[in-house]
């Protein structure tokens, strides 16, 4: 699936579309500073209960939120150097324990989830738009 939104207004329209395609608890998201991958991640647990006020992970690695269908986890790995780290923190038991795991700069981890079922998302800001692909 492959969007192009020009505002915030639009996440929304983003998600309705996502949203009945998420059948794995693992959702790769990719993408440069600003893109826009916690404001969609906003609008996501919005959308599935969520009331919990939802902000970026990067100083915290992992956020908790709890939803009517389970607990989700929202990690930024921006910070870790290496695989060691990922398990450092517990990765895997937040996998196994979770309704959702959206992780924010996957790549260091991302060889890893190699025989896991997951979703993967890539925001592209080009300034005046967001090119946004969902596999």
């Amino acid at each position: 699936m492959h969007f192009e939104i020009k505002n915030l207004e639009q996440w929304q329209d983003v998600v309705n579309e996502i949203l009945p395609q998420l059948k794995h608890n693992i959702l790769l998201l990719k993408g440069n500073l600003g893109a826009g991958k916690t404001t969609f991640t906003q609008v996501l647990l919005k959308n599935l209960g969520s009331e919990d006020e939802v902000n970026s992970p990067t100083y915290s690695i992992v956020n908790e939120y709890n939803l009517p269908r389970g607990k989700v986890f929202h990690f930024d790995l921006y910070r870790l150097k290496s695989i060691d780290e990922v398990y450092d923190i517990g990765i895997e038991e937040y996998l196994d324990n979770a309704f959702l795991c959206i992780i924010e700069w996957p790549e260091v981890y991302e060889e890893d989830l190699e025989g896991l079922n997951f979703h993967s998302m890539s925001i592209e800001n080009n300034g005046e738009t967001r090119e946004i692909s969902f596999e």
